[in-house]
């Protein structure tokens, strides 16, 4: 699986690229053996001129990765280079993460129909798949409603069910072997939309770190006074109260119910119970929760209610309460138990 807000960004630096008369490749990480910064779907671009966008090893591989880039938008064909970061006398600095990674680089012509089709999908917000045959680069775009795009023909049965099947379900791209042939599916997904109820000064680190962590996202406080671009300049602004909220228009979301206020924050619960959420996290003690709970006909049994929000760091500053319910917002979506990376032999397995 990979993030749509990721890909869009790569593919609008290749558009400045393009812009300024420069040919433009992305790069995908495809697999990984062993440990990696990344995992598998991560993508980057870089330009002829020398510029990128993105980074697939935190900047120990990208300056190797750009003469690869550069023969292939020389030759105008997909290339594929694997590292094996193992080799510490080929390195010399013993640099990575001891993994052995393999890199698909793909020049995009700028009237490929077919990627223009992929932004076209990536625009609208839309969760869809790519399957791309490795080396060669034959492509195949499946729409969540069925539709493909590409070169259908050139793809087994079997893969193109398996892409159709594990749209919804996929956790990091991966590839398939299939009559000869390996193939690259790869499931592209929004980011998970969070409504942070409540616009107090010690919501603004809370939104600028989840936005910063790939969460989609919204403000709910009818105070334009606090709610507005000027102290929360990277969500979209929901100007109501609570009760103003249709719940069909937040169905699916996370939650953080910070107001301050106890019969605003029992109105955002009860909203946010409503609306088949993710998560709720409550900021504050957990009696005041329960009795929020109470006050409003509700039990923890009857949705994702974490309470007091936040992993246990000894935060105290409103930054570091922020890195705390990042944190555990983070732990929850991606199915992680908040313990230590000390001692584990593989940090993605």
């Amino acid at each position: 699986m990979s993030r749509l807000l990721e890909f869009k960004d790569v593919l609008k630096n290749i558009k400045l690229a393009w812009d300024r008369n420069e040919q433009a490749a992305i790069i995908m990480q495809i697999s990984v053996k062993g440990s990696a910064y990344r995992l598998p779907g991560s993508k980057m671009m870089m330009a002829s001129d020398g510029k990128m966008f993105g980074t697939i090893s935190g900047g120990c591989l990208e300056n190797d990765l750009f003469g690869w880039a550069e023969k292939a938008m020389d030759m105008k064909t997909p290339l594929t280079h694997k590292y094996d970061l193992s080799e510490n006398e080929m390195w010399g600095l013993g640099i990575g993460c001891k993994g052995v990674l393999e890199m698909l680089i793909l020049p995009i012509n700028p009237n490929d129909v077919f990627w223009k089709k992929t932004e076209e999908i990536i625009q609208k917000g839309q969760t869809f798949t790519y399957v791309l045959e490795i080396p060669t680069g034959r492509r195949l775009l499946i729409e969540k409603e069925g539709k493909m795009t590409g070169d259908l023909d050139k793809f087994p049965c079997e893969v193109v069910e398996k892409a159709r099947n594990s749209m919804d379900t996929q956790t990091r791209a991966e590839i398939m072997s299939c009559d000869g042939s390996r193939f690259l599916i790869d499931a592209v997904k929004p980011a998970e939309k969070l409504i942070v109820a409540g616009a107090g000064r010690d919501a603004v680190p809370v939104a600028d770190l989840a936005a910063k962590a790939g969460f989609s996202v919204n403000v709910l406080d009818s105070r334009v006074e606090f709610n507005n671009p000027r102290h929360f300049p990277s969500v979209k602004h929901l100007i109501k109260k609570p009760e103003e909220i249709n719940s069909n228009n937040v169905m699916d979301s996370w939650w953080i119910i910070m107001n301050h206020h106890q019969e605003i924050d029992e109105k955002a619960l009860q909203l946010a119970l409503t609306s088949n959420p993710r998560y709720i996290g409550v900021l504050g003690p957990i009696a005041r929760t329960k009795e929020m709970l109470i006050n409003i006909g509700q039990t923890f049994s009857d949705g994702p209610i974490h309470s007091p929000i936040g992993l246990d760091l000894g935060a105290e500053t409103m930054e570091e309460v922020a890195l705390s319910i990042v944190a555990e917002l983070m732990t929850v979506k991606n199915g992680r138990n908040p313990i230590s990376l000390h001692g584990k032999t593989k940090i993605h397995a």
